[in-house]
């Protein structure tokens, strides 16, 4: 019989039983009618269940495995089973819906009703109330920050309805360790069409969308394929870097888990695009999930002849290793990276020669990040003038932001750039908890800056805020109310940085050790006059001098915060006074006389036993033996403690 199309032993009388087999088997398979039309079937028996029949989907990220999520899958295993209504119902492990502090989180299908911090002694109510009698469980609705309002469908809680999920699209909708949900998500399809252009046109598309690197300084990612793929050699190599280290970022991490089949499908290309015919993911041992989701997604990609030799029939070659790095923070720095790959320690190389033209193991290397890598698919499919439709002048596509600190809802959000901090952290955030005054947003990660109420309208895109003293960086977004100190942050981010530095280069080696002596000095009660210039010089040597990225950009949050809080650092010197109450060191506390009645509570709780008063007299604390824990003021009951 005549083959429904090229390179495919069905015929048009009968549909693919294996549709992911047929759907990958040849470069034109997707143009037969007959294919066409058994892809929009199998679309919707994924996406779209079959009538009566639900879709129950329970994240599995880090975060929700880590609240119970798992437990909760084997619970409603064992209750519909016990009902008869198992084969009534689908359970998909998903990825990171990146609204972590909800978790676990259960979405219902079809209806798309979003459960959240459901708990195993749920199930039974689940059950009953929503799968057999339809009517939705109003205490597991998710409730809007100060209104209270619940809101049953996902899309409509404002955290989701004013992102722009591309990079995050998939992740908490399908099943990540299924091939078929993200072929059937459009998947592959980018490096169909990839395949299809010669390389110089794969680049240009890159390029004309305005892509750029997600991971740090935000370079082209169009110009720096081009760089690799015009330097001489044969031997070339692809590498993906998801050594996320920023303290409090897990962007790449959800990606990995939610969806790696998008990094591995951008690293096709981009190997088709450099004539790269390897590459490795780089990826840190403390994500065993996301490693364990990649070798199963890199296994299913051989499987259906995504990776190995003649890909899809073009003639095309790519391997794929898995490296997991020890955690060095200085990895994250590319020639540290090709390091640590060629089984060395991790340490930064003089550049250039830059890894376009000399990376690992001294061949032409190209290096992104996981989310850069995870938008190539989507630019290749839509084309380079839908994603570049989004964004800024300079600054194109989307980010995902890892949001956390003082506010409501804390989690993963893409945003289109060019969003305004003012709108990501009161919009999506929720704004601030208890309604306490925002004071401050660290963004970038330990190596990006501290900006101010003043800058909230400011636009977030590489450029904004290079000029602002800040970065986007890898996309760590740590908000701050009036309890920070500003000097105490500098010192926390600037301790993380220089623990981490590799100790390779002199000035990043003992500028930060310097830089941080004074901080911790002036924390304590001891700053000195001519603290702050010195603090000012040493930063700006550090940043001149150092190496690689992280001693470059160490100083940063020390730098912001002197631009934007320098009466901070100026009382903590002058007055020995922390304005924030936050540098323990540097408070007093004391009873008010006129408020204290005697219950003695104060002194029963005092660790230290510093706290003398007769029942029903006023109380004294003794300041030379107070350990400024605080304790009595916490237990107060007449707020006759106060903190100065």
């Amino acid at each position: 019989m005549e083959a429904c199309c090229r390179q495919c032993t069905h015929s048009p009388q009968t549909p693919c039983s294996d549709y992911i087999s047929c759907r990958l088997e040849g470069p034109l398979c997707h143009d037969s009618a007959l294919c066409k039309e058994s892809r929009k079937d199998w679309i919707r028996a994924i996406q779209q269940p079959a009538e009566g029949k639900k879709r129950l989907l329970i994240c599995a990220g880090t975060g929700c495995i880590a609240s119970g999520s798992r437990p909760l899958k084997e619970h409603l295993e064992t209750e519909l089973t016990a009902r008869g209504l198992r084969q009534d119902v689908d359970i998909i492990l998903t990825g990171c819906h990146g609204f972590c502090e909800q978790g676990p989180i259960l979405i219902v299908e079809p209806g798309k009703t979003f459960y959240c911090r459901v708990q195993t002694e749920d199930v039974d109510e689940i059950v009953e109330q929503h799968l057999l009698r339809e009517e939705r469980v109003d205490r597991l609705l998710y409730r809007e920050p100060g209104s209270g309002e619940a809101v049953f469908a996902y899309p409509e809680i404002r955290f989701y309805a004013l992102q722009k999920r591309i990079v995050l699209q998939n992740c908490g909708h399908i099943n990540p360790e299924d091939i078929g949900e993200y072929v059937a998500s459009q998947g592959y399809q980018g490096l169909r069409m990839a395949l299809s252009m010669e390389q110089g046109a794969v680049i240009e598309e890159l390029k004309r969308s305005g892509l750029r690197g997600r991971g740090g300084a935000g370079f082209l990612t169009g110009m720096k394929w081009e760089f690799t793929a015009n330097a001489p050699g044969e031997k070339k190599y692809i590498v993906c870097n998801a050594d996320e280290g920023d303290p409090g970022a897990f962007m790449d991490r959800s990606v990995l888990e939610g969806d790696p089949h998008a990094v591995i499908e951008g690293m096709l290309i981009a190997a088709h695009a450099i004539g790269a015919d390897e590459g490795y993911i780089y990826v840190r041992a403390e994500y065993p999930l996301a490693i364990e989701r990649l070798q199963i997604a890199i296994s299913q990609a051989k499987k259906y002849g995504l990776l190995g030799t003649n890909i899809l029939g073009t003639g095309f070659n790519f391997n794929l290793h898995i490296k997991a790095g020890a955690g060095a923070f200085v990895c994250g720095e590319e020639t540290a990276l090709l390091t640590s790959i060629e089984g060395n320690r991790g340490m930064p190389r003089v550049r250039p020669p830059f890894p376009a033209v000399k990376g690992l193991w001294d061949k032409p290397t190209n290096i992104n990040n996981v989310e850069t890598y995870a938008n190539v698919p989507h630019i290749l499919r839509r084309g380079a003038d839908w994603y570049a439709q989004m964004g800024t002048g300079t600054s194109k596509g989307s980010k995902v932001f890892a949001l956390t600190g003082k506010v409501n809802n804390t989690g993963l959000v893409e945003v289109p750039m060019g969003l305004s901090l003012r709108e990501i952290i009161f919009d999506i955030g929720g704004g601030i908890r208890d309604h306490k005054p925002f004071k401050a947003v660290q963004i970038g990660g330990p190596s990006g800056g501290c900006l101010p109420e003043s800058m909230l309208d400011l636009p977030v895109d590489y450029d904004s805020l290079t000029a602002a003293g800040a970065m986007v960086g890898s996309g760590g977004l740590v908000v701050m109310d009036e309890e920070t100190c500003m000097v105490d942050i500098a010192r926390f981010f600037l301790s993380f940085t220089q623990k981490e530095s590799c100790g390779k280069c002199t000035p990043c080696r003992e500028g930060t050790k310097r830089m941080l002596e004074i901080l911790t000095r002036m924390t304590q009660g001891d700053g000195r006059r001519g603290d702050v210039e010195a603090l000012e010089e040493l930063a700006q040597v550090v940043k001149d001098s150092s190496l690689c990225g992280l001693g470059q950009t160490a100083p940063n949050p020390v730098l912001t915060t002197l631009r934007y809080f320098r009466h901070e650092y100026e009382a903590h010197i002058q007055e020995k006074r922390c304005p924030a109450g936050a540098c323990s060191a540097l408070l007093t506390y004391q009873i008010e006389a006129d408020r204290c009645i005697g219950c003695t509570l104060c002194a029963r709780v005092c660790p230290v036993n510093c706290i003398s008063g007769k029942p029903k007299e006023v109380h004294l604390i003794d300041s030379t033996r107070c350990i400024k824990c605080g304790a009595c003021k916490d237990k107060c009951k007449f707020n006759a403690v106060s903190r100065r």
